[in-house]
């Protein structure tokens, strides 16, 4: 049977099956792309070491952690509750690295501190952050990481552009300094140096930022041990896009680490950070059209589950393909992975009251009909590309809609459910 794309297992027999089985709106993950997208970053080229953390807050359903970190991958948090979640999820204390915005005073503190003499590994991102912890640190002869802010970086979108001066992730270079100051008072030693430039990040600017960090390290931190390079590999959701050559990038690193060691006589592990790359395409929003309309300027087709379930095009104008599958899983009706001109055109709507409830967006907010074949009410209508940052940052209880199932289509061809769908009922549970 025809598969949805070139890359996955899945086919609208899958499809249709899940459907049947899990209702709609469904998230439906293929198991075979996640572990080979596991492996080829496990695999790449490297220099004197390689620990690859997979960036949790992408997805973070316990099955999945379970899943790559099985696979060899460490992971990276951006919270106590994270780092929690994924130690539910029997990963240990010492393969998780917390960077994280949070500022942790009072009962938070105190999590931390045993979190940390637990075997927990963290980053401090701000002076006042390394102020709070380096008494505690230097007692219990724990290392503390640095994440650097560069001041230049790179994203598919201004809001996912996490290195340059309109964002405030880690220690500026400006504000480095005083941070070094105050560590060298407290007897603290940096040997984990980190930086991340954005999700997305042009190749380019990757290449570069492994020079830039490189430098900062040679010329500021002459006890460092660990490079991390940060996350936001490149995914090709869409045809005609591309992926990030992770070979190529890992070929790049080594060069660069083997020359950092001719110079200096260092040898430097290397880390990265990869979570959309893990699991972006992995992931099928499943949805049933229930609905058509048009106006003057467009056709629209109504599906059971939009932004509440996809939140990427309202906040980033993202692009996903759209797959029309038959209601009985017979055929795919239309793929944009066909090389085929269609002359219907239609806007993909969802069920909130909300105008930007589309998943056919561009970047100012637009809706922006896409061609296809024109579907029927009842048909299926899949949402590729959303097993990163949709189910983790999904609206889902607006309009009091239910957090969506979650389904695993496993490498031996059987659906496992994974998460299930919320009830009325929890939802009203904390009210008071």
């Amino acid at each position: 049977m025809k598969k949805l794309n070139h890359f996955s297992a899945l086919n609208p027999e899958a499809v249709a099956q899940t459907v049947e089985k899990f209702g709609t709106p469904v998230y439906l993950y293929d198991e075979a792309l996640v572990l080979e997208r596991c492996k080829e970053c496990v695999e790449m080229p490297q220099a004197y070491g390689l620990i690859v953390r997979y960036a949790m807050k992408a997805n973070s359903n316990r099955t999945l952690l379970k899943l790559i970190t099985g696979a060899g991958l460490h992971l990276d948090a951006s919270s106590l509750n994270e780092v929690i979640r994924a130690h539910l999820a029997d990963v240990p204390y010492e393969k998780i690295m917390l960077t994280t915005q949070e500022v942790h005073i009072g009962a938070s503190r105190q999590t931390l501190e045993e979190l940390l003499l637990s075997g927990l590994k963290y980053n401090v991102c701000s002076t006042h952050q390394l102020e709070l912890i380096a008494d505690f640190a230097v007692a219990n002869n724990i290392e503390v990481g640095i994440r650097i802010h560069p001041g230049i970086g790179s994203g598919e979108s201004a809001t996912r552009n996490t290195g340059d001066d309109y964002s405030c992730f880690g220690v500026h270079l400006s504000d480095l300094p005083r941070a070094q100051k105050c560590a060298a008072d407290k007897g603290i030693t940096f040997k984990h140096v980190h930086v991340h430039i954005g999700s997305g990040a042009d190749t380019k600017m990757w290449r570069q930022n492994i020079d830039l960090l490189l430098g900062i390290i040679e010329k500021h931190f002459p006890d460092a041990e660990t490079v991390c390079f940060g996350g936001g590999l490149k995914e090709a959701r869409m045809p005609g896009e591309y992926a990030a050559d992770v070979p190529l990038l890992g070929s790049y690193a080594k060069m660069q680490i083997e020359d950092f060691y001719e110079r200096t006589g260092r040898k430097l592990t290397m880390e990265i950070e990869p979570g959309t790359y893990i699991v972006a395409n992995s992931g099928y929003a499943v949805t049933r059209l229930i609905d058509k309309k048009s106006t003057a300027r467009s056709n629209f087709i109504i599906t059971d589950g939009g932004m509440e379930i996809n939140s990427r095009p309202l906040l980033y104008g993202s692009k996903h393909p759209i797959y029309i599958v038959s209601d009985d899983g017979t055929r795919i009706i239309s793929s944009e992975f066909d090389d085929v001109k269609h002359d219907y055109e239609a806007v993909v709507a969802g069920k909130c009251c909300e105008s930007g409830d589309c998943q056919t967006l561009d970047m100012d907010g637009h809706a922006v009909p896409r061609a296809m074949v024109e579907p029927q009410i009842g048909d299926i209508v899949v949402i590729g590309g959303v097993g990163a940052y949709c189910s983790a940052m999904a609206p889902y209880n607006y309009n009091s809609h239910q957090q969506a199932s979650e389904v695993l289509f496993t490498t031996k061809g059987k659906l496992k459910e994974i998460r299930k769908r919320q009830t009325l009922e929890q939802i009203l549970q904390n009210e008071v």
